[in-house]
């Protein structure tokens, strides 16, 4: 039977509480659905700070529990069969994590294929063309004298608030009134997109009024405010 300490990422980042699940992370938009989703759930859990400024995410420790060297990840002591489970990727942990608990995932067998595909969306459309309006309007990429492949992605952006919007129209939540790990997954790239990549104008954002409630609605949320925040460079 493997326990915590067996994982190399113990050894940089120690569990004060090896009993919780550890969560290996930063508060970007990939990292915060983890920790919107650990306390929503109410899961006890251990933040540690994964610098990827300081390339840490990169580390041979770290590595050793994502080879793709990006955050978040998770070990939980208590996995299936009462074994740790060490996971990566933002969207299979949030589906593990409702799995767990019972919660925002549907029990429906249909809504709940239906609630995994919106996860999907977020992570094969919405997390990749919202990064690269990042990239190009605020980052290295604002330097470009070649303006096109930013109106490339600002285009594919508005798009994309246009696909969310209709889905929006006439529900409260992307489920409709049920709040899901579809809503969890979303929000934070929505509220990046608006606040950190300073695009709010530039995509127009104003204009798609479901969306515009529905990341008031969820901002709303005590387990998002604080999970937006978790963990934080301090």
């Amino acid at each position: 039977m493997s326990v915590l300490s067996d994982f190399p990422i113990a050894t940089r980042w120690p569990a004060l509480h090896p009993e919780r699940i550890q969560l290996y992370s930063l508060n970007t938009p990939n990292g915060v659905k983890a920790s919107i989703m650990l306390e929503e759930t109410g899961l006890p859990y251990e933040a540690h700070l994964v610098d990827i400024m300081k390339d840490e995410s990169h580390t041979p420790e770290f590595l050793a529990l994502n080879p793709n060297g990006k955050i978040p990840a998770i070990i939980d002591p208590d996995g299936p069969g009462g074994e740790p489970l060490a996971l990566f990727e933002s969207g299979a942990i949030l589906q593990y994590l409702a799995d767990k608990t019972g919660q925002f995932i549907p029990a429906d067998a249909a809504r709940r294929w239906e609630t995994i595909q919106w996860v999907y969306f977020q992570m094969a459309s919405i997390g990749p063309m919202f990064g690269q309006v990042g990239f190009f309007n605020k980052f290295a990429g604002k330097s470009y004298e070649d303006k096109r492949p930013l109106q490339r992605y600002v285009d594919e952006a508005k798009r994309l608030l246009g696909v969310l919007d209709t889905r929006l129209d006439g529900r409260r939540w992307i489920m409709g009134d049920d709040y899901t790990i579809a809503d969890i997954a979303t929000l934070g790239w929505v509220n990046n997109l608006i606040t950190f990549y300073e695009a709010r104008e530039l995509v127009a954002y104003d204009g798609f009024a479901h969306v515009v409630a529905w990341l008031d609605r969820g901002l709303a949320r005590p387990a998002v405010q604080l999970g937006l925040k978790i963990p934080g460079r301090g």
